[in-house]
This record gives structure tokens, C-alpha cells and sequence, in this order.
């Protein structure tokens, strides 16, 4: 069973906020990101506010993807992780 939209912006804000909280992440969770936006991205529901913050959250991930330093990538987004889970949850 697909996952909601609903539920995907849920599980994409609960990884944002473990990067930013642990200041760490893995390549696997930035794949999952990746994916999370790309479906988001084609869903009519979401809005135009969204997807502009989607795009960021894509590009994040496919930095974090092909780093040898994730964990430095992670710490220097801290303030857009903040930003990005902030905005998404004005806006859900």
C-alpha cells in the first residue's frame, strides 16, 4: 500500500529533524529523501510553497549522496533543516 502524501511529508520531516538533531545521517537516508521528494513533487496536492522547499530538500540530498563527508554536509544545513521542516509544517 502507497504511502499518503500526508505520510510522506510526515516521513520526510522526521528524517530532516534527525539530521538536525544528531548532526548525522546515512547515505541511505538521503536516498530516501531523494525519493520522498520526487514523489511529492508529481502529487497535485501539494502546493507550489512546498515544492519550492522540496527542491532544496532534493538538492540537500543529492549532495549528502555523493559527499565523503556527510556528516559535514549535515551540520552545515543545520540551519536549513530547521528552515525546511518549519516551512512544511506551516504549510500541512
Amino acid at each position: 500500500m502507497p504511502l499518503s502524501h500526508l505520510d510522506q511529508i510526515t516521513l520526510l520531516k522526521d528524517i530532516l529533524n534527525n539530521h538536525q538533531v544528531d548532526c548525522c545521517g546515512s547515505v541511505s537516508e538521503c536516498e530516501q529523501l531523494e525519493r520522498l521528494v520526487k514523489s511529492l513533487m508529481t502529487d497535485p496536492h501539494i502546493n507550489d510553497s512546498v515544492k519550492s522547499v522540496l527542491q532544496e530538500v532534493y538538492d540537500y540530498s543529492q549532495n549528502g549522496q555523493y559527499t565523503q563527508h556527510l556528516n559535514s554536509h549535515i551540520e552545515s544545513n543545520q540551519e536549513n533543516l530547521s528552515q525546511w521542516v518549519d516551512q512544511m509544517n506551516i504549510n500541512f
